[in-house]
């Protein structure tokens, strides 16, 4: 119905056969592509270390979020999404993530989403993470704009909650949504992390969802001592699996692939993020 959007921009030099897939793809879930990655552990357990020892709060969630950040600052494709066949651009970078108020209960956690302008430094996006997860783990008086957006629709009497999440989707679809409701879904994001490290098991390969905008998301695992080939020797070495699904209409495969060689080099050298990046990759017109 409308072009515009409050939460990215149309994006018009993209060549005509990746500008077709999204007609022939209409959804998410046909356009899904999976990623399965090991890294190596040394490099971000000497950095977590030597922060720690410093007294800075740093944990692989915040390297791993870092990284991500960092990336799609340099890889602009990624941070693209699709509405109705067409391909958008975001402005900044959103990253959603789950957080517990404890890990003994088991509460449903609050999701956080942070917006990021793509230079921050690995220091400065663990300060915002770690505010924000204080903030929610707290003893709570206020709920987030999530948990309120939530919140209100469930006031609604039970038949008509399905008549309001479609009408919902039906606006997000039309590029007529709300900007307070765009700002305050967590699945209007330019990537959902979920952190199954803290829960002691297998990374695993999430769905994105069909509503909002989500089209990066990667599920973190535990650490496995895995055997590796060192030279002409096979050794154990500490790894960490992660999950990617991705929405492939807004890049190719190969645009993907280069990016995850970049990611994990970010992970095995953390200290790469200390520094500010000075220009974030525009994306094309």
């Amino acid at each position: 119905m409308f072009g515009k959007r409050s939460d990215g921009r149309q994006v018009h030099e993209v060549e005509p056969f990746q500008r077709i897939i999204p007609y022939i793809m209409r959804t998410r879930t046909d356009s899904m592509n999976m990623f399965e990655e090991s890294i190596p552990c040394a490099g971000m357990d000497g950095y977590v270390s030597e922060r720690r020892a410093k007294g800075d709060q740093i944990t692989y969630l915040h390297v791993v979020v870092a990284a991500l950040v960092r990336l799609v600052a340099l890889r602009p494709q990624l941070n693209r999404f699709v509405v109705r066949g067409r391909i958008y651009t975001r402005p900044k970078i959103w990253v959603s993530f789950v957080v517990h108020q404890s890990l003994r209960t088991d509460d449903a956690g609050t999701t956080i989403k942070l917006c990021f302008e793509g230079t921050e430094s690995i220091l400065e996006i663990s300060e915002r993470i770690n505010a924000a997860i204080l903030k929610e783990t707290a003893q709570k008086t206020e709920s987030n704009s999530t948990d309120k957006l939530a919140g209100l629709i469930m006031s609604i009497p039970g038949p008509l909650i399905r008549f309001v999440v479609n009408t919902l989707i039906f606006m997000d679809r039309h590029n007529i949504l709300p900007k307070a409701v765009i700002e305050a879904s967590p699945f209007h994001t330019s990537l959902f992390v979920t952190n199954l490290r803290s829960l002691g098991i297998n990374h695993i390969f999430h769905h994105v969802y069909e509503f909002g905008t989500t089209g990066l998301f990667i599920a973190i695992g535990k650490e496995k001592n895995t055997p590796t080939l060192s030279g002409t020797q096979i050794v154990m070495e500490k790894r960490m699996g992660f999950g990617l699904v991705a929405d492939e209409r807004f890049c190719d495969g190969l645009y993907f692939a280069r990016s995850l060689k970049i990611m994990k080099k970010f992970l095995s050298n953390p200290k790469l993020l200390e520094q500010q990046l000075e220009h974030k990759v525009e994306d094309v017109r």
